[in-house]
């Protein structure tokens, strides 16, 4: 537990010293949010906010992971060390990080909204994905598990296997499987980061779930004393618990520049990020169904956006929301910002803790 409570303040303290340095650099070199010109007219007024806040919040976790582990080293404190599967979060995490960080800079560079063109973008994330899909079913420990498997979780592996017809075909579907998740989950963040502090106090609370669960798998982990028929065959629990530790730490540090009127932005390099490690988080602990739940805020913005642009191909022009994502529908409708985002914030935390109930009643049910 000592190494939970001292990733997150490394990354909590990190990102609360080093941000306003960075914003002040940011400033100077003129690198501010470019705002599209068919958002919410009350938007303008974010223009020229510094954004790519996500570069602090990426070295924040990368740090403290690093940093922890070298600390519990020289304390003599019992630790599993550095993991594959927090080495895995980390890449996917980073990886996805730079694709956004590449998709900021085109935008303050040229001064535009747009930055990547769309096939670059989806080159540049299939190919970190599928190096993160391939590099999961790799290193095994002394129990034989890898990260990942080719089989299909909810609460646990399923028995639906995707390598029904041999490994080969496995690989290959596990990695479009991996790379379908990974694009949700990072295309679900990147269009809830549109109002100061909404994707960001959203990711704590799934962060903070996957913290839970990876100390829930750790203590009923087969092999270890367990007071019911479920445990869990998760290849490095406690490792996914810190890493979702520190990420809270991070994004907590960063939430205090980031609230309304935001000092900064994440921009893509944070969204993407964020996205890429929840994503890493649900495929690594076997709750690749169960991410429905608790990333639920997430999925249902990236709904409406589904849902507006097929209503408005299909009728001809006519719309379902006033306004796509969702949260500025409801600016659109008079709710002042403030109002959206906690009430958003509040939806989300309902989602994560329907999300756990139904991990924890898996438990309940078997004892």
């Amino acid at each position: 537990m000592i190494a939970l409570i001292m990733g997150s303040g490394i990354a909590l303290i990190f990102t609360m010293v080093i941000m306003p340095l960075f914003i002040r650099m940011l400033t100077r070199r003129q690198y501010g949010q470019v705002v599209r010109d068919d958002g919410p007219t009350s938007h303008a007024t974010k223009s020229g906010t510094p954004t790519m806040g996500g570069v602090i919040i990426i070295a924040a976790v990368i740090l403290s992971y690093f940093a922890t582990h070298g600390l519990l080293a020289l304390m003599q404190r019992p630790s599993s060390g550095i993991t594959a599967s927090g080495l895995l979060v980390l890449l996917l995490f980073a990886g996805m990080g730079l694709v956004g960080f590449l998709d900021d800079f085109i935008k303050i560079a040229k001064k535009r909204s747009l930055g990547l063109r769309a096939w670059e973008k989806i080159v540049l994330q299939a190919a970190v994905g599928i190096g993160f899909a391939v590099l999961a079913l790799n290193f095994p420990n002394a129990q034989g598990l890898t990260p990942a498997s080719t089989a299909i979780s909810f609460l646990r592996d399923t028995n639906v296997d995707l390598a029904f017809a041999g490994p080969l075909l496995g690989l290959v579907l596990f990695v479009l499987w991996s790379n379908l998740i990974v694009t949700a989950t990072t295309n679900g963040v990147n269009l809830t980061d549109g109002l100061d502090g909404l994707a960001t106090g959203a990711s704590i609370m799934v962060f903070g779930a996957y913290t839970i669960i990876g100390i829930w798998q750790q203590n009923q982990a087969c092999g270890v004393n367990v007071t019911s028929n479920v445990c869990y065959t998760v290849r490095d629990p406690m490792d996914l618990a810190m890493l979702g530790a520190i990420l809270c730490g991070a994004l907590v540090g960063f939430l205090w520049w980031n609230a309304k009127p935001a000092k900064i932005f994440m921009g893509d390099t944070g969204s993407l990020a964020i996205g890429g490690a929840i994503a890493a988080f649900a495929i690594l602990s076997r709750t690749q169904i169960l991410l429905l739940v608790l990333a639920g805020l997430f999925v249902l913005i990236a709904l409406s956006v589904i849902i507006q642009v097929g209503f408005f191909k299909l009728s001809g022009g006519k719309r379902v929301f006033k306004m796509a994502p969702l949260q500025h529908h409801f600016e659109l409708s008079g709710w002042a910002e403030e109002n959206v985002v906690v009430r958003f914030w509040i939806l989300g935390g309902l989602f994560v803790a329907a999300g756990l109930g139904i991990f924890y009643s898996e438990w309940v049910v078997a004892l």
